[in-house]
């Protein structure tokens, strides 16, 4: 069998790496500019689905959020028709982030895809979201205090 998780960790892994570099002078780290990225693009977002989007669990997610609050990249907003639900918004700070973030983030795609078809291209991304729904299942079973059986 082919190790394909072992090559998806290390893309993941290298451009993680090169993003939390490149975006250390915003004083971004450690993945929160992934949190700040889904915020701006859906700004309102509750912390839950965030962290769902992410794939991460809430304390993680706790985690990276308050640290964007305290730098100032993100606000916590009361929902107007729940007082107990905490809306995210990207700050003014955020906001002028956010196009630096989404560069890097185009610049990673063409780099990773150079020599790829069209086609090519489209294969790896339908095949890659078919793994990556494989994987959620797993994830939603693990996370609710489960086993998986090997």
């Amino acid at each position: 069998m082919k190790e394909i998780l072992r090559e998806i960790g290390m893309i993941a892994r290298a451009l993680d790496s090169i993003s939390n570099i490149e975006f250390k002078e915003y004083d971004l780290t450690k993945g929160q500019y992934l949190y700040l990225v889904r915020i701006c693009e859906q700004p309102g977002i509750i912390q839950e689905k965030l962290a769902e989007m992410i794939k991460v669990d809430r304390t993680t997610a706790s985690r990276a959020i308050q640290k964007l609050e305290t730098n100032g990249f993100i606000e916590k907003r009361e929902d107007p028709h729940n007082k107990k639900v905490k809306r995210l918004f990207p700050t003014a700070r955020g906001e002028q982030v956010y196009p630096f973030i989404k560069r890097e983030n185009d610049y990673s795609n063409s780099v990773a895809l150079e020599g790829l078809s069209e086609q090519e291209t489209e294969l790896i991304h339908d095949l890659l979201r078919k793994v990556r729904k494989n994987v959620e299942k797993d994830w939603e079973t693990v996370k609710k205090g489960h086993k998986r059986s090997y």
